[in-house]
Formats: structure tokens, C-alpha cells, sequence
């Protein structure tokens, strides 16, 4: 083999060896673009079932807030009635002789004026 044979051999084994670290290079870059692309399905993929979690959640306690709102709404409305009622029933407003009281009341208040009227004279 000849000097300039040789010569050639070596550069032939020169380019081959930057070929392969040319496309060594590129494999760890497209190695890493697809890890980094996987990160971020994965995390895409995380963050989705976290917010759907969350809007679970949410829900849940919205529906708790509601459901609790009802009930004391309700106690509140039931306390109001009865308050009324005890306040009607003190007042004897709840009796079915309103229309006597009204009437007794009345005649009272005709004996006090003509008394009155009787003061004065």
C-alpha cells in the first residue's frame, strides 16, 4: 500500500468517525427532545387529572354548601313561624273569638269615654 493509499484510507476513517459523532449528535438531541416530549405528556397529562380532581372537589362541596344552606333556611323559617305563632298566641290573635274581643275591647273603650265624658262635666 502506498503512501498515498494510506493517506486516503485515513481520511476516509476520519470522515466516517465525524459522520458518526454527526449523528451521534443528533441522536442524543432527538433522545432528549423525545425524553423532554414525554416529560410533558406526562405532566400535561397530570396537570389534566389534577384539575379534573379539583373540579370533582368543587362540586362536592358546592353541592355540601347548597345542602347545608336548605337546612338551616329551613330552621330559620321553622323558628320564624313558631316565633310568630307564640307572639299571635300571646296576642290572642290565634283564637277563633277575634271577633268577640274586638267587640269586648270596643264596649271597654265606650264605658272609658262615656266616664270620661262624665269627668269632664
Amino acid at each position: 500500500m502506498s503512501t498515498i493509499d494510506t493517506i486516503k484510507d485515513k481520511v476516509t476513517q476520519a470522515e466516517e468517525l465525524a459522520r458518526k459523532i454527526w449523528l451521534a449528535g443528533i441522536g442524543a438531541y432527538g433522545k432528549g427532545f423525545d425524553e423532554a416530549q414525554g416529560q410533558y405528556e406526562k405532566l400535561n397529562t397530570e396537570a389534566t387529572k389534577m384539575f379534573n380532581e379539583l373540579v370533582e372537589k368543587g362540586e362536592k362541596l358546592e353541592a355540601d354548601a347548597k345542602e347545608k344552606y336548605q337546612t338551616e333556611k329551613e330552621k330559620a323559617k321553622t323558628s320564624v313561624e313558631t316565633r310568630v305563632g307564640e307572639v299571635r298566641a300571646k296576642l290572642g290573635l290565634d283564637n277563633g273569638d277575634t271577633n268577640q274581643k274586638i267587640e269586648e275591647l270596643s264596649a271597654k273603650i265606650d264605658t272609658l269615654t262615656e266616664a270620661l265624658s262624665k269627668l269632664e262635666k
